[in-house]
């Protein structure tokens, strides 16, 4: 029996194209829930490695769909507070409420924080704070007008409670996701939307897969220190459908209890 627990929900999810943006839209898909899928589908300046492309976003939408779900995507960068309110507009025309949110879209670039430049500073700090502000702003109004409480997911990182050398800007990006989520949920207490934020670590996807962090490790070894061994040990990163079954939980009246808090998803490298 196919668990449908997330049937007449509606689920908007950002950084959709590909990794784990589409890991859990299809997840989410897989309890019943339609799905937003937004992705900006170009490349930022400074990342070392691909962002997704069209083609990947409609691939997502394509497996939703076979999977018996339903789907509207939009090609939308999260900087573009005007573009995701569109792009929320469109969700209410087509499925009447939004019940969902998951704010993942984010970049990972490296440089020691001396030698980076303001634009490379400024596009990580956009890109993963500001694009988060962006989609709470965009969200949050069309949940409250509902009133059916509802569940909204920060995307951060372990990198956002245990700063890593070689990408502090990163670091600050993702500890200020968490500043933010706190905030809003005491904020959106009283309308029975509860939020939270996901800690990863290592994840098997573009971003964790991006080999120019290897060029800082040569030059600096002794960063490499910083990167503890995980408790947990298996032989490869965490997949992001591990990460999406958290993510289904956070969705759903199981952890209805659960706002507020900071979901450690890292194989236990912040136990260290």
């Amino acid at each position: 029996m196919i668990d449908k627990t997330l049937a007449g929900k509606v689920a908007y999810i950002t950084g959709a194209a590909r990794g784990q943006g589409r890991s859990h839209a299809l997840a989410l898909a897989g309890a019943g829930a339609d799905i937003v899928a937004v992705d900006a589908c170009a490349n930022t300046k400074f990342s070392g490695y691909d962002m997704a492309a069209p083609e990947d976003l409609a691939e997502t939408a394509r497996l939703v769909e076979a999977a018996g779900g339903k789907v509207l995507t939009a090609q939308v960068d999260v900087r573009d507070l005007e573009g995701q309110q569109r792009a929320v507009t469109d969700a209410i025309a087509r499925f009447g409420r939004l019940d969902i949110v998951v704010a993942n879209a984010g970049v990972c670039n490296w440089g020691r924080l001396w030698e980076i430049s303001a634009a490379q500073f400024a596009e990580t700090i956009d890109v993963n704070l500001t694009g988060v502000w962006n989609t709470v702003r965009a969200t949050v109004p069309a949940m409250i007008d509902a009133g059916n409480g509802g569940s909204i997911m920060t995307i951060s990182s372990s990198a956002g409670v245990k700063a890593p050398p070689g990408c502090g800007h990163y670091a600050a990006s993702k500890f200020g996701v968490v500043g933010l989520t706190k905030s809003l949920a005491i904020e959106l207490g009283e309308y029975g939307i509860r939020v939270n934020t996901l800690l990863p670590y290592g994840t098997n996807t573009p971003l964790g897969n991006d080999t120019s962090m290897y060029k800082m490790f040569e030059e600096h070894p002794s960063y490499v220190y910083s990167y503890t061994p995980t408790l947990l040990k298996t032989d490869g990163l965490v997949e992001p459908e591990e990460i999406s079954q958290v993510v289904v939980w956070l969705a759903g009246d199981g952890a209805g209890v659960i706002t507020g808090a900071q979901i450690p998803v890292e194989k236990g490298f912040l136990a260290r």
